[in-house]
């Protein structure tokens, strides 16, 4: 081969090959963060439009981390979203009847959705699920991130949009919360 001649790239992987193998994972992170499946599913699917739309031609390389960024970009609007929502919930309030329940309050819980019927520790599935949720959202993201998707520490804290230090914090603080939540499991 010459070496002044440029290489082929190999071929990349098309869009809906890597658009079926992320969306497990991000469904789950959008889950967490949100806890309404509706509201995961509506920003897994947004992320994955606005990555398609935006950056198909890019490298399939580029693709993950440009996903990921999307989808926490996706997760603090509707973070923010909803702390207006709440404050206007709030001020409403005392104008609302007795008799007036929350629309949110008729919401039915989705039953199909149980991760420890999907998981053969059901037990500690359920659990994890939960300290997971209970994490604030900075720190649930930064363990998403690193732990499930296998990230490096300046991988993460360019997608959640803060300082590799910052970043580290927030990691190393819900692992802290984990340990102690999940001990008596190991």
């Amino acid at each position: 081969m010459d070496p002044g001649v440029a290489t082929e790239r190999a071929p990349a992987p098309d869009m809906p090959a890597f658009l079926a193998e992320i969306e497990g994972r991000a469904f789950r992170m959008a889950r967490f963060a949100t806890g309404n499946r509706d509201d995961a599913l509506e920003l897994v699917q947004d992320a994955m439009m606005k990555l398609v739309q935006k950056y198909a031609e890019r490298d399939p390389a580029d693709w993950r981390p440009l996903f990921l960024t999307i989808l926490q970009s996706r997760i603090r609007d509707w973070h923010r979203r909803q702390s207006v929502r709440n404050r206007f919930r709030d001020w409403l309030s005392p104008f609302l009847g007795e008799d007036e329940e929350d629309a949110m309050a008729r919401v039915p819980a989705d039953p199909g959705w149980e991760p420890a019927k999907r998981l053969e520790d059901g037990q500690f599935s359920v659990r994890l699920d939960a300290a997971l949720a209970a994490l604030p959202l900075r720190q649930q993201q930064a363990f998403l991130l690193r732990a499930w998707e296998g990230l490096d520490a300046a991988e993460a804290a360019a997608i959640m949009g803060c300082g590799v230090a910052s970043g580290k914090t927030h990691y190393a603080r819900a692992l802290d919360k984990l340990r102690r939540e999940l001990e008596d499991l190991r």
